[in-house]
């Protein structure tokens, strides 16, 4: 037999949105648009440095005792105190008692591949391995889940018929799945349709999850850039560490500090009691150092020095209000022009509606495609926009493609 040449090895599809994203650079067209990638462009379509991380940078650049040691293999531990806190809240009682484990991860996606790869080892699954995530959800949950052995299966969340919450489908299958059931929820902004439960949903999801032992899986990526207040985006998690709901919690630092490319992000389990904590975290510790052996430190220190420091905070409160506020201004202007200007066809106050840096426009596949081919705007094909793409230069022309799209006159 020969040597191995991986022939057989079968040629992947190309990421959807890294692929959407190659397509619109490659375009030449002046009036280009790009609302298919999750990451913030200020009003003149650049990405913005946020003032304050700025600011950390200096003082980072000018420490004589800075540097390039390892960190622990749970990261630094400056930073997962305070990271803990900025999602828990600083008089979380799961902080007070000992039993909020904290480990810094890659980003979101690393905290969301280690809190999987932790279930599958160590969660007693009365049923096959298997998580809920809500239809849509975040593509990426589906490939990190099945990688480790979880089977994703879908729960009802997006209405077509209201571009809003089928709540009633979202509670009818935590009710009827098996005790015991792993549920992932978007803590705030959800990814890709912009459509929350409201607190009192929230009270009554977590009720719920209470009564059929279920266990959490919270993903939060967009703490604060949703509505621009860290504590309000942070509401269902504390609340269900308040009620005692089993919980993890996923956390990134990418959007609401623009820190994309430093994957900076933590993982926060809280068990019942101390001693679970100190077994927990032993564990993570294992599975960590076998896949990372040290989160990295740069971005790490990055946000400490923010979190840690009530100047740089307020800053940093107010960067992110600077973000949230443009994205909340882009979805009223956008919402006026098709309403008020354009009169387009059909019900927009979704727009309004949802949260966050993504917006469910409630096209078609068919219409997602004639604004790619014809008008040179660049969106996923179930229609969901980055409002962080739209700016004042841009959002006319935005308007009147889709309007023309939705009339049919393409």
């Amino acid at each position: 037999m020969s040597s191995e040449t991986w022939q057989d090895v079968p040629l992947a599809p190309p990421d959807s949105i890294f692929k959407l994203t190659a397509a619109y650079k490659a375009d030449t067209f002046p009036q280009k648009v790009n609302l298919g990638v999750g990451a913030y462009r200020d009003n003149d379509n650049k990405p913005w440095v946020l003032p304050v991380i700025k600011k950390a940078t200096q003082i980072l650049l000018n420490d004589p005792n800075l540097d390039h040691e390892y960190l622990p293999i749970t990261g630094l531990p400056e930073f997962t105190a305070g990271a803990a806190k900025l999602i828990l809240g600083a008089d979380s009682p799961a902080i007070a008692e000992g039993r909020a484990v904290s480990v810094q991860t890659i980003s979101g996606t690393g905290a969301n591949h280690l809190g999987a790869l932790f279930l599958s080892r160590f969660y007693h699954w009365d049923t096959p391995k298997q998580i809920y995530l809500s239809n849509p959800t975040w593509a990426n949950h589906h490939a990190i889940f099945k990688n480790v052995g979880i089977q994703p299966i879908d729960y009802p969340y997006y209405d077509p018929a209201t571009i809003g919450l089928d709540f009633e489908g979202f509670i009818a299958t935590l009710q009827s799945a098996a005790p015991r059931s792993v549920f992932l929820l978007h803590a705030c902004a959800h990814n890709p349709t912009g459509v929350d439960p409201t607190r009192d949903q929230w009270k009554h999801i977590a009720e719920v999850i209470t009564a059929k032992n279920h266990y959490a899986f919270f993903d939060c990526a967009y703490q604060g850039f949703a509505s621009g207040d860290l504590n309000n985006d942070a509401w269902a998690v504390r609340y269900f560490v308040e009620k005692g709901v089993p919980m993890l919690v996923c956390q990134s630092f990418a959007k609401n500090a623009g820190l994309y490319g430093e994957r900076i992000g933590a993982l926060h389990i809280v068990p019942p009691t101390k001693d679970a904590a100190d077994r927990v975290k032993s564990q993570l510790s294992v599975l960590q150092r076998s896949e990372i052996s040290n989160p990295p430190s740069y971005g790490a220190r990055l946000v400490s020095l923010i979190l840690n420091d009530s100047d740089l905070f307020a800053d940093w409160n107010r960067d992110i209000k600077t973000m949230a506020e443009r994205i909340i201004f882009m979805r009223n202007e956008l919402y006026r022009l098709l309403t008020e200007e354009l009169k387009t066809p059909g019900s927009w106050v979704h727009i309004i509606n949802q949260i966050g840096m993504f917006s469910f426009t409630g096209i078609n596949p068919a219409q997602s495609q004639a604004l790619i081919d014809i008008f040179h705007i660049y969106l996923t094909a179930n229609g969901r926009i980055s409002m962080a793409g739209l700016n004042t230069h841009n959002i006319r022309y935005f308007a009147e493609s889709l309007d023309k799209v939705v009339r049919g006159q393409v």
